[in-house]
């Protein structure tokens, strides 16, 4: 096993719901909701995620859309191997990737549950599994994180401290469906920073437009969707958030690196002129300062890397592999952080594909 200065970490790697096992809701959910909650339906020679009687993904099958894992050939794959932990740990070990954050299903997505109850239990089912069945296997390597329901600070709490019971690294929460806004979320980040467990916002809202099969969608979608936590991060920034709870980390999760440099200078000179003269409702502390205290962001091939990563502190920042989406790194992930960084210090690549990391999620 190579040494912790050799070893590399990816901090967003993906389960989705094309992957993940047919009846991981079923044996989970309440009673009540068994039959008409997430649940894989035969149709022809489809296997069809459904809930009720709307259709949301096919199981066993990306539908058309390519994976990195048709890159080897002989791999065995039968669409559900990124939920197999022995499986995933065979390409984690080709990959050369020592651990692995998770994000499952509803990190770029959301079920068609309109019921509150039955959304709650539906994340709560994946956040067992993710523990019991798929992060027990290897507990030092494998972290697929838990999902925070968004409808209310005092639910995200609940299922904050029983995640944190059951030996999750951190939580994900919708910041495009959460108030966050509100000051009544200081309840999460109080108690995330308590724990020492970080809270992750991942891309996948803020835009009207969504990809959809054989359009194109899909690249305008890939091109912009990491920008859209531009308004995230300046909410949590401007309402307080940050300032008031200076234990919270929070991750930005595959929104890369190039936006920042001028994010960060923009809200610093927003700040000195709209925030800084008003201070009986404003932050006091330069956002680009909160940032560098609280803010982890990751990305994976960032090809003015060398460039940009020095106009900000490294140790803000995190590499990962994005397996098993098609544009992963994914089996070459040591020769592509070698080609997109190697100009880099060895100090700085160190920093953002492992150390950083590894610090964060409290790994080994």
């Amino acid at each position: 096993m190579p040494t912790t200065q050799d070893r590399i970490y990816s901090c967003d790697d993906h389960l989705d719901i094309s992957a993940a096992p047919r009846d991981l809701f079923t044996s989970r959910l309440p009673a009540k909701y068994r039959e008409i909650g997430p649940r894989v339906v035969e149709m022809g020679s489809a296997h069809v995620w459904m809930v009720g009687d709307t259709p949301f993904g096919l199981s066993g099958s990306s539908g058309g859309y390519p994976t990195a894992l048709s890159r080897v050939e002989g791999l065995e794959e039968d669409g559900l191997r990124p939920s197999d932990p022995v499986r995933r740990m065979q390409d984690m070990e080709l990959d050369g990737v020592h651990a692995s954050i998770v994000y499952g299903p509803a990190a770029l997505f959301r079920f068609p549950i309109d019921e509150v109850e039955h959304t709650r239990a539906t994340l709560a089912a994946w956040n067992d599994w993710a523990a019991e069945d798929f992060n027990r296997h290897a507990p030092d390597r494998l972290s697929a994180l838990p999902f925070l329901p968004s409808d209310s600070p005092a639910a995200a709490v609940t299922e904050f401290e029983r995640c944190a019971k059951l030996g999750h690294r951190g939580a994900i929460l919708n910041p495009f469906e959460a108030q966050i806004e509100d000051p009544a979320w200081d309840r999460l980040w109080s108690v995330a920073a308590e724990a020492q467990l970080p809270i992750s916002f991942h891309v996948g809202g803020g835009t009207r437009i969504m990809p959809t099969r054989d359009s194109w969608t899909i690249a305008a979608f890939a091109s912009m969707v990491p920008m859209q936590l531009d308004e995230p991060l300046s909410i949590m920034m401007f309402s307080g958030a940050l300032e008031r709870v200076p234990g919270l980390k929070l991750v930005l999760a595959e929104c890369g690196v190039g936006w920042l440099p001028y994010f960060l200078a923009r809200l610093d000179a927003t700040f000195e002129k709209h925030s800084a003269p008003h201070p009986s409702y404003s932050i006091k502390t330069k956002p680009s300062e909160l940032f560098e205290r609280q803010v982890y962001a990751t990305f994976e091939e960032e090809p003015l890397g060398p460039t940009l990563l020095p106009l900000l502190p490294p140790k803000n920042f995190m590499w990962a592999s994005d397996y098993p989406h098609p544009d992963s790194t994914w089996p070459e992930s040591r020769k592509a952080i070698d080609h997109a960084l190697g100009s880099l210090s060895p100090e700085t690549i160190r920093l953002v594909t492992s150390e950083n990391c590894r610090t964060l999620y409290n790994l080994p």
